[in-house]
């Protein structure tokens, strides 16, 4: 449905990590790291300047509390500052048995001691933790590193277009009409499309897609140098982030509810009923309004980080050189769809990435193979399941910044 040039997993950079509040996302980040480090041949995932392990500084904001000590926080329940700490628990959990992942952990229990670490001048957060062994990627030359290395298998043809619509007999999916006419016909549709898959699917509230804004600031080789050797840093109460500038480009974005964007599409309806247009919030980028900017709200949140995190003098002022929004495939607890469609014959789906997917690249495809073949992660089961129909979806798994519910068009016309 998108072009892969304006898909959220093509940027300059996607956060690295094993830091989770959900400890089987924690394991898989961790297994996705032992890939990510490897750079020793040019084939590797991780060489040719596509990872770079900068550190991780995950803070939040402290916020009242009415619970016991040691009480269970339910995910939906979850402050950024439960999250925070759930992270640092699985990330020492996991580092146990071995002293020098462990010894790349580290609590910064006040604002000073952050300040220490982040070394920009600035800081962020009342409490938090430096994870030396995490980090962040050039997404976009991954993502053409991976189509590299799958073209090499010779197991698969590309077909360039763009898919107007599933097709169907009865309760069985039979392929895909792409906008010149093509028909492709296969015995298994696979829907791996992002926030582009309600557009083709009606996920039932399983998933919506969310606009997330990221703004990129120029920067001179003085501030690159001093900024070069900076963590990536994510305040989990705000969802505001930054990761260091790489060829004098800094970066600065928020992990947040986002902005809904209701458009009237016609998706493979939930059951073998004839198709009706209904509002579906379907990605709006540059390639379909080369005039598009981010929403004022956006703009003044990403300086406001920068004030706050990167304090150099005039740089929270310097006209951006670019905006965009970033579109997440959300679902409500954070947790991904990968499952057969309960309803349809020949249909699986493999989406609901909500914004923290791409890190996982090395490892997910193997997930995703065992869940085609009915032998699901024994871990993620029930996470990834096709769930009961809701009505709306806001993701509440402690992660999430900004307001619940934003509409884009209302936002731009601020």
């Amino acid at each position: 449905m998108g072009s892969l040039t304006d898909a959220a997993s093509v940027d300059t950079s996607r956060i690295v990590r094993a830091d989770y509040a959900d400890l089987a996302y924690a394991a898989l980040g961790a297994e996705a790291q032992v890939q990510w480090r490897k750079q020793s041949n040019p084939t590797d995932v991780g060489a040719q300047g596509r990872y770079h392990e900068s550190g991780l500084l995950i803070v939040a904001d402290a916020a009242p509390t009415h619970r016991s000590a040691g009480e269970a926080v339910a995910k939906s329940d979850m402050t950024g500052m439960d999250y925070a700490r759930s992270s640092w628990v699985n990330v020492l959990s996991l580092a146990s048995d071995n002293p020098e992942v462990a010894s790349c952990v580290r609590e910064l229990p006040d604002s000073a001691t952050i300040r220490g670490r982040l070394g920009t001048g600035g800081t962020s957060g009342s409490w938090g933790y430096i994870n030396e062994g995490s980090g962040w990627a050039n997404a976009e030359k991954s993502m053409a590193w991976l189509v590299d290395q799958v073209k090499l298998t010779g197991r698969v043809t590309f077909v360039s277009g763009t898919v107007n619509s599933l097709l169907s007999q009865g309760d069985t999916v039979t392929g895909a009409q792409l906008s010149d006419g093509r028909v492709l016909s296969a015995d298994l549709v696979i829907v791996a499309a992002g926030a582009w898959t309600g557009g083709l699917v009606d996920l039932e509230g399983q998933a919506t897609a969310t606009g997330q804004v990221l703004g990129y600031f120029d920067i001179t080789e003085e501030e690159q140098q001093r900024l070069g050797d900076m963590p990536v840093i994510l305040n989990l109460t705000t969802g505001l982030f930054i990761i260091p500038p790489s060829d004098r480009v800094l970066k600065v974005a928020r992990h947040a509810y986002g902005y809904l964007n209701p458009t009237d599409l016609s998706p493979l309806p939930a059951s073998n009923t004839p198709r009706v247009s209904k509002p579906v919030s379907f990605p709006l980028t540059h390639l379909s309004d080369p005039t598009l900017s981010i929403p004022q709200e956006g703009t003044d949140d990403l300086r406001r980080a920068l004030r706050e995190m990167i304090p150099l003098p005039g740089l929270a002022e310097r006209p951006f050189s670019k905006t965009r929004l970033c579109w997440y495939s959300d679902t409500p607890t954070g947790d991904f769809l990968i499952d057969y469609h309960p309803r349809y014959r020949g249909l699986f789906v493999a989406t609901g990435d909500s914004g923290h997917a791409f890190k996982f690249m090395p490892v997910i495809g193997d997930k995703i193979a065992d869940c085609i073949m009915r032998n699901c992660p024994v871990e993620f089961r029930g996470k990834w399941d096709w769930k009961p129909a809701a009505a709306f979806v806001i993701t509440r798994d402690g992660s999430r910044g900004g307001v619940p519910g934003l509409l884009l068009a209302e936002e731009l016309g601020k």
